[in-house]
């Protein structure tokens, strides 16, 4: 399988991608793909990367694995296609963003490109997934790989906003230097998560914003434009 990614991502992971590991990681992947139905699509499995600059990254927000329905999964954590009907998890996302920033219309798409495009990288730790079947491909290398980027951006940047929502995300974010980057942590905004409490008040979009305003870097417009 060929690695649609980025040339200035390809650069920097570069050793990460030579590794046998990854290369036989391509290879399960690519048979995943010619014996079933697996999503996203084969070329937006890099897309959180290829929408996101690695100059340009301010926010990471790390999901578990891609949607599992037709359709529905575009290669960024939480994000749908346009079109799709709103999941609960990124409708109560929205939810959140709203009561914190105090926007007024709630969103009619659930694609987040254009947070991705502002410099969010919205990375899922597995980059693909069989359909109806949530997790299939945690047994793949990919958290390896996943983990990799996670410790290569901790150590290449600063200032970078860690956005960790729930224990699997929180767990993904051991090793962040939190002297260099902040790290926002709060349950999951699955409905299970978020109707416990544990989700909604975080006010992690504001803080978010707030942090990056601190130090002198442009702050991300989180409304989604209709």
């Amino acid at each position: 399988m060929q690695i649609n990614l980025s040339t200035e991502w390809q650069l920097l992971l570069s050793e990460e991608l030579q590794k046998p590991y990854f290369n036989e990681l391509l290879q399960t992947v690519e048979t995943e793909y010619q014996e079933g139905i697996c999503f996203p699509p084969k070329d937006r499995i890099f897309s959180a990367f290829n929408y996101c600059d690695f100059s340009n990254l301010k926010v990471v927000i790390i999901g578990q694995d891609p949607y599992h329905g037709i359709g529905e999964a575009n290669g960024l954590s939480f994000s749908v296609n346009d079109g799709v009907k709103i999941p609960p998890s990124l409708r109560n996302i929205f939810r959140e963003m709203n009561d914190d920033l105090g926007v007024i219309f709630f969103p009619s798409s659930g694609n987040l490109e254009n947070w991705a495009r502002q410099g969010v990288l919205l990375l899922n730790a597995s980059l693909t997934v069989c359909k109806d079947k949530p997790n299939s491909h945690k047994h793949l290398e990919w958290n390896k790989f996943t983990d990799a980027v996670i410790q290569k951006i901790s150590d290449e940047k600063e200032h970078v906003v860690f956005l960790l929502w729930g224990n699997f995300a929180q767990k993904k974010g051991s090793k962040i230097d939190r002297n260099k980057h902040l790290v926002l942590e709060s349950g999951h905004p699955s409905p299970m998560s978020a109707n416990q409490g544990k989700w909604f008040g975080n006010k992690h979009f504001s803080q978010t914003n707030h942090y990056l305003k601190e130090h002198q870097i442009p702050e991300i417009d989180w409304e989604i434009k209709q």
